[in-house]
């Protein structure tokens, strides 16, 4: 299996907890999750995707160096959203996701399908 990671934003951690709750209610396979971080590091990322792979039964090896890699070459990326996190303030997360490739495909293919 590829992997895919990707910071999609700021959020409060009320809001972020609401999601993860209604996430089990939708469509979303067991192949794509959201990892929130009240840090923007590494190590915190890495710390959340370690946390949800078991039960995902991904291959925890490949998320870890799919998380660095991405970490290694979005470096413009990453300190943007370090600063939208420190601006945001205590009570919110930095958001990403990380989800097999393929999975997160036939997700937005189903999405289009539905605008369609």
């Amino acid at each position: 299996m590829s992997y895919t990671f990707d910071i999609l934003g700021v959020s409060p951690l009320i809001d972020f907890f609401y999601q993860q709750q209604q996430l089990p209610k939708q469509k979303t396979g067991p192949e794509l999750a959201y990892l929130g971080a009240h840090k923007c590091t590494l190590d915190a990322f890495i710390d959340s995707a370690e946390r949800v792979s078991p039960a995902k039964e991904w291959n925890l090896d490949r998320v870890v160096d799919t998380v660095i890699n991405f970490w290694l070459h979005n470096q413009e990326r990453v300190s943007y959203w370090k600063e939208r996190l420190e601006d945001a303030g205590e009570e919110n997360l930095l958001v990403a996701r990380v989800a097999d490739i393929d999975s997160l495909r036939t997700t937005f293919d189903s999405l289009l399908r539905d605008q369609i």
